[in-house]
């Protein structure tokens, strides 16, 4: 066998996944939920009066997390199939209890309802991080609620807006991924106990033709896992459209994760925001003064893996042939898994961003005025017009002047000279042109509009997870 060291690593796990998030998906928690379903199974089976003893039922209850996955992969190497090795070793284990191990279910009553349990706990997690996310975005959009910067459509300058305005367009969208998130987990439920080809008829056999005693197996299987109801119907596996459904959302998660740190990362190069750079942190290998976007940048990558994660989910469902196929197997095995672990460490690198952003309010206030005397110009005229001024030949006049401006902007590198030209002109000498360049003046109700998401949106989501607000961002690379 190679060391190790020569083997490869999956850097989801080894750099940006948080623990939390990687042990869920570990071998040792999947495969200790396999043994709690077979146990659940065998409890149900009991109480509905199947011969199945207390002494059978407490040695597989001794030996839920002990399992010695050695033997599980020697199994394996000569079965070639995972849930018999895993039968086979608890067995081992369990003597008294092998009899009625995995009675009358097929293998997808534990891989199947495992990973259903799998994701609704990584959905919560993942639930708990977007709120952390938009509490921190919630934060900085009040501190800068009013701190007028330059706004931009076609990454060209248009009407102004705020700072704080701007961050909640970020909270917004995970707000909206929240819903989604939430959505999805309060639809969850569990395969329950279908058999082979979701007939059902292993179970009926077991009790003797009795419809209701499966039901009511179906039932208190649910409720051991924790659900409410399985799916209605289904064939051998839960429907994958469901996996598509699930990873849909992630996908949500990282557009809106993405469009955050792009905009970060534009804004970092006009030196306005930053995210948070450490003392000792170097930002190129060569040139020593740079402090590259790297955080937003990791997030952007990363999110750019779980977009592209959607396809395999969508394709896996259009092609489960009848009552299933196996080609769904290695691809899940790959896909759900990693993308929960991109998830999660785009959130924690989302969080800490967010919690650690540098404004610059002298270049703000530096850019929007290079601006504004254009933006402002309709206000001239009207103020102009009310003074006395023919509208038609006050226009054409701050045309002229806006071009003039405008020329020596581009053409010569020069500063923005608008209002100086018009304060040479008769035209606009009696008005206040200082006082109608305030910036306040054009952003409109963005801070009236940041108080009011905060107040009716951001708030309940800091009730409902307020347990979860205290989360660090411990981002290991």
């Amino acid at each position: 066998m190679p060391d190790l060291s020569d083997l490869y690593e999956n850097p989801l796990i080894s750099r940006y996944a948080s623990p939390e998030m990687a042990v869920l998906w570990g071998r040792q928690r999947r495969h200790g939920l396999w043994r709690r379903l077979w146990l659940w199974l065998a409890e149900a089976q009991a109480e509905l009066g199947l011969p199945i003893t207390q002494e059978q039922l407490d040695e597989l209850r001794a030996h839920l997390d002990d399992i010695d996955f050695e033997a599980v992969a020697q199994y394996e190497r000569r079965l070639r199939h995972d849930v018999m090795a895993h039968i086979r070793a608890l067995a081992d284990q369990c003597p008294k209890a092998a009899p009625i191990i995995h009675l009358g279910a097929t293998s997808c009553y534990v891989t199947d309802n495992a990973d259903l349990l799998l994701m609704r706990e990584a959905l919560k997690l993942a639930a708990q991080r977007l709120a952390v996310v938009i509490d921190r975005l919630g934060r900085f959009a009040a501190q800068y609620r009013d701190l007028a910067c330059l706004a931009f459509t076609h990454f060209q300058p248009a009407q102004p807006t705020t700072v704080g305005k701007r961050a909640c367009l970020w909270a917004y969208d995970f707000l909206q991924d929240l819903a989604e998130v939430e959505q999805r987990l309060s639809s969850l439920k569990a395969l329950g106990v279908k058999g082979t080809t979701g007939t059902q008829a292993s179970f009926l056999a077991l009790f003797d033709g009795d419809h209701q005693k499966v039901r009511q197996l179906e039932q208190r299987v649910c409720q051991k896992m924790g659900f409410t109801e399985a799916y209605a119907v289904t064939g051998q596996t839960y429907p994958r459209k469901v996996d598509f459904q699930v990873l849909s959302a992630l996908s949500g998660i990282a557009q809106s994760a993405h469009k955050m740190a792009t905009d970060i990362r534009l804004l970092a190069h006009r030196k306005e925001i930053e995210e948070p750079f450490e003392r000792e942190q170097v930002g190129s290998s060569a040139m020593a003064y740079k402090r590259n976007p790297m955080r937003c940048e990791r997030i952007c990558s990363l999110a750019r893996f779980v977009m592209s994660l959607e396809t395999s989910p969508s394709a896996t469902h259009a092609v489960q042939w009848l009552e299933r196929t196996l080609d769904d197997s290695a691809n899940r095995r790959l896909v759900v898994p990693q993308a929960f672990l991109a998830v999660d460490a785009l959130l924690v690198l989302c969080q800490n961003v967010a919690e650690g952003l540098v404004v610059y309010p002298e270049v703000i206030r530096r850019h929007l005025e290079e601006e504004l005397p254009f933006m402002a110009t309709e206000n001239i005229l009207m103020a102009a017009v009310a003074a006395g001024g023919n509208r038609q030949e006050l226009h054409e006049r701050i045309r002229q002047h806006s071009q003039a401006a405008a020329a020596q902007v581009k053409q010569y590198g020069r500063p923005n000279d608008l209002l100086a030209r018009l304060s040479a002109d008769p035209a606009f000498r009696a008005l206040d042109l200082e006082k109608l360049m305030d910036p306040s003046a054009f952003v409109g109700r963005a801070p009236e509009q940041v108080d009011e998401f905060l107040a009716e949106l951001v708030e309940p989501i800091r009730r409902r997870y307020a347990d979860a607000l205290g989360q660090q961002a411990d981002i290991r690379v």
